[in-house]
């Protein structure tokens, strides 16, 4: 007798072990999902029995997307994206469904096969995109709002086709009229479930809300979160509608309240988890028997897939007045097949609309076409800059613009990334009347801050052109003020080629990533959790006694174990001083190793800085970045060597390093 825990174990071990594998490759987890359950599926190594209950637990996945959906569900700024989702969005959809009915009635099929297909193909992958957009940091840019647009529409699609799909059923059953009374009856239902969100839903979500609040119980919170979700997902299966637009609807409701980040917070891990397992179950479902003796026929549709959605967005992107380079990105981003789509085929298939000889060869290029999704999508750029001369155009004079205003600049600040850090810095430069340029992705952000006289402009800090025009090569620091290890990797990697003595503090959210920073070339990494603590404790310690001297004291020894570049600045004697004798506080001297110098090829140990009371706290080599300094360091030509120490102890050690021993 097999054991029921058995096939459960499987399932755990081979997503555990394809998520870690694709988080290492940089992929999205969804596509190490899809790739377990083609493996341990029923068509493949078996292990996994294709059950109903398996199929109704992976349902709760797409239950729970659903619902996060729906909280993001903001009707203010759906309607300030209005013209993208309703008019780019809806024309998108229906181009798609038109184009494969068109095809699929040439191939000799039926209309209903050809809406189905449509409907599901017509859909793209927003956890991809997202995901993709996100981490390339171009959410905000002008192809990442029309794809963000076309995607929030594509997600408002599907609820409709999953309420005309068992009509479309009914009508394969020969009953004509019956199939116009259910979609009549599914149009009424629509209507009156959108009349229950809009007039009556929040009313009653709110106050309810309010009382499970008050009885400040996490337990009871969460418990409540997951009795109005499946409660209204079942609520719509009785109604005859589906458990996603149940689902949808709960989290729009309460959306409308202020326990909207708190619900999101609560559910997540339900939702990750669950939809995980939607995407396995997914992946049972292709059939590598049908895919291997349909080869031709899945490739032809992959690559029609691909070719006809992209020609079809990047169409649609220029008779909205986009430019040929933003269409193109656009495309790309959106030319593969959706999760979505999974979920229509799996309906239709349920129900018989959709014979397996059919449905296994689109199912496998859909599979396939997210697989190429992330690759599509990270070399768009490239693509877009090779084939697309009015996208050379667009950037030199974008770069023109930045080079325009910080011509005249040396030793200002580069701030990467205008939000509230970065907004906060720059008032805090202005105070102490620091030059600085501030780059961003925002275009509202940067229209309102540069009306006000802000020093802002448009451009991605990753890329070497825009560094280099905001004025790397004579700017005194870099701030990363964004926390995105990704990007910022990027613009380290620009700066150790460009200028390696260049000082760059970055921001980041954690100390994850800090080795992996200063190894690529940070000086320092902030990090808000550690900072925050470090508020936290302070505060604390004054309500309950502690003199203020006594906590800036303990901030101040944290900070300096924490902070290589704090080290030295605030003990000792000069702590009392006041009589403005700065040339007795520790600073940071930078010094490049140049041609002639009396260092080259000496150790740290022989040129003893150490006598001179100066600390050698970082060596910077373009080939080995990050280098720790020891005694049996060989320096050499180009090397960058930071230095701390006073004014006076420094400037003897910069004569021993560039001249020799000093007289």
């Amino acid at each position: 007798m097999l054991n029921p825990l058995q096939p459960v174990l499987v399932l755990l071990a081979f997503a555990v072990l394809a998520v870690v594998v694709f988080r290492m490759l940089r992929l999205p987890p969804m596509l190490g999902y899809l790739l377990a359950g083609v493996i341990i599926g029923p068509h493949a190594l078996g292990w996994i029995p294709e059950t109903d209950e398996t199929r109704h637990l992976a349902e709760f996945g797409v239950v729970f997307l659903m619902f996060s959906i729906g909280l993001e569900f903001s009707l203010p700024k759906l309607l300030a994206m209005k013209r993208i989702v309703f008019g780019f969005g809806t024309v998108q959809v229906i181009v798609s469904i038109v184009l494969v009915m068109a095809i699929v009635w040439m191939l000799g099929l039926d209309w209903r096969i050809g809406l189905v297909l449509g409907g599901a193909l017509a859909m793209s992958s927003t956890a991809i995109v997202i995901k993709m957009l996100a981490e390339r940091a171009e959410l905000n840019s002008i192809h990442g709002r029309q794809v963000i647009g076309v995607l929030l529409f594509q997600d408002l699609a599907v609820i409709p086709l999953l309420i005309i799909i068992p009509a479309l059923a009914i009508e394969v059953d020969g009953d004509t009229n019956d199939f116009s009374l259910m979609l009549a009856i599914a149009i009424f239902k629509i209507i009156t479930v959108l009349t229950f969100i809009l007039f009556l839903g929040h009313k009653l979500m709110r106050p309810w809300f309010h009382l499970v609040a008050r009885q400040k119980s996490s337990e009871l919170f969460v418990l409540n979160v997951l009795l109005i979700t499946l409660g209204l997902a079942w609520l719509t299966e009785l109604a005859g509608l589906s458990l996603a637009l149940g689902a949808f609807l709960a989290g729009m409701l309460i959306s409308e309240t202020e326990y909207r980040y708190q619900v999101e917070d609560d559910i997540k891990p339900f939702r990750d988890i669950l939809l995980g397992l939607f995407f396995i179950t997914i992946g049972m479902l292709l059939d590598m028997q049908v895919v291997i003796e349909s080869f031709l026929w899945v490739f032809v549709i992959l690559v029609a897939l691909i070719l006809l959605k992209m020609v079809v967005i990047a169409g649609l992107s220029r008779w909205y007045g986009t430019d040929s380079g933003v269409a193109v990105r656009a495309g790309m981003n959106l030319a593969h097949a959706g999760e979505f789509g999974f979920v229509l085929l799996a309906q239709a298939g349920v129900m018989g609309l959709i014979e397996s000889s059919v449905l296994q060869p689109v199912l496998a290029a859909m599979v396939l076409s997210m697989f190429v999704a992330p690759f599509l999508i990270e070399y768009s750029e490239p693509v877009v800059q090779r084939f697309y001369g009015s996208e050379w155009m667009y950037r030199a004079m974008q770069i023109t613009s930045i080079a325009a205003q910080t011509m005249v600049a040396q030793n200002h600040v580069i701030i990467c990334g205008y939000g509230r850090s970065g907004q906060s810095m720059s008032r805090i430069l202005e105070q102490e009347s620091i030059p600085f340029i501030a780059l961003d992705l925002d275009p509202q952000r940067i229209h309102e801050a540069a009306s006000a006289g802000e020093s802002v402009v448009y451009g991605d800090a990753a890329r070497r052109e825009v560094l280099i025009a905001a004025g790397l090569m004579r700017a005194k620091v870099l701030v990363i003020s964004y926390a995105d290890t990704v990007s910022a990797l990027k613009i380290l990697r620009h700066v150790q080629e460009l200028r390696p003595e260049l000082s760059v503090v970055v921001r980041t959210r954690d100390d994850s990533d800090i080795d992996l920073l200063k190894a690529a070339g940070a000086t320092e990494v902030v990090a808000e959790i550690m900072e925050g603590s470090l508020m936290l404790a302070s505060h604390a310690m004054m309500f309950v006694d502690i003199s203020t001297g006594r906590i800036l004291r303990r901030i101040r020894e944290i900070r300096e174990q924490r902070y290589s570049l704090l080290r030295g600045f605030y003990h000792g004697a000069t702590d009392e001083m006041e009589d403005g004798s700065e040339s007795l506080l520790p600073r940071l001297l930078t010094i490049t190793i140049i041609p002639g110098a009396a260092a080259i090829n000496q150790t740290l140990g022989n040129i003893n800085l150490a006598s001179l009371a100066v600390e050698v706290t970082a060596v910077r080599r373009r080939n080995i970045r990050g280098l720790m300094p020891t005694d049996e360091t060989r320096l050499e030509l180009g090397d960058v060597i930071v230095l701390r120490g006073t004014q006076d102890n420094l400037a003897a050690a910069e004569i021993r390093l560039l001249q020799g021993e000093i007289a």
